[in-house]
This record gives structure tokens, sequence and C-alpha cells, in this order.
């Protein structure tokens, strides 16, 4: 989906500070599953790694739009460390499922601050 930002934040039990929104502009429609597949084309099973919907947004503004981090770090209305700290979870999650050949799914934002822990 694409429009005008609206605002996400994970949902957190117990004290503390509450977690600051994030602005997302783009999320998946539904629960999006990659498998990887083995030889003969059959998908391999195993528990899958959760790519939550700030680190996807932070990814896609920093890598597929080309912004600094500054910039999406501000569009996404986060400081730059905060950013940063998104960018390094995705991508380490996008590696572990790559390397140990485990299922990504992409989980949408409804579903995500559900699930929170």
């Amino acid at each position: 989906m694409r429009g005008p930002p609206w605002a996400w934040r994970r949902r957190r039990r117990g004290a503390g500070r509450p977690c600051k929104p994030r602005y997302l502009w783009f999320a998946p429609s539904g629960r999006v599953v990659f498998r990887p597949l083995d030889e003969e084309g059959r998908p391999l099973e195993g528990q899958s790694v959760r790519l939550e919907p700030d680190e996807l947004e932070a990814l896609r503004l920093v890598y597929l739009e080309g912004l600094t981090q500054s910039e999406a770090a501000e569009r996404m209305g986060v400081s730059r460390g905060t950013l940063w700290r998104m960018l390094e979870s995705g991508r380490r999650k996008i590696i572990e499922a790559l390397v140990e050949l485990r299922p990504l799914e992409l989980v949408p934002p409804s579903e995500a601050s559900r699930d929170a822990p």
C-alpha cells in the first residue's frame, strides 16, 4: 500500500517509556513469506525470520529510494541512530534467512503490533 504516511509503534508491555511511533509509507497488504527451495524446487520448512514493518520501511527508504540515513530518519520521524539500528537489525535478519535457508516473513503492521512482545 502506498499513500500518506501513517504511524505505527511496537506495543510495549510493562513499565517504561512507550515506543515512539514510526511513520510508514509502505507496508505489505498481507502476510508475505519468502521460502527457499531445495534442488528439486520444493519449499524448505523451518522457523521463519520475521522482518518488522519499521525495519522494512527503513531498508526501503535507504536502499531502494536512495535516501541518506538522515533523510530517511526524518521521513520516519525517528532519530538517525534509531534508523541505523533498524537498518542493522533488518540486514541481519535478511542475511540470517539467506545463510540458514530459513523463510523470511514480512509482517503487516496490523499483525506486528498485535504479536509484539
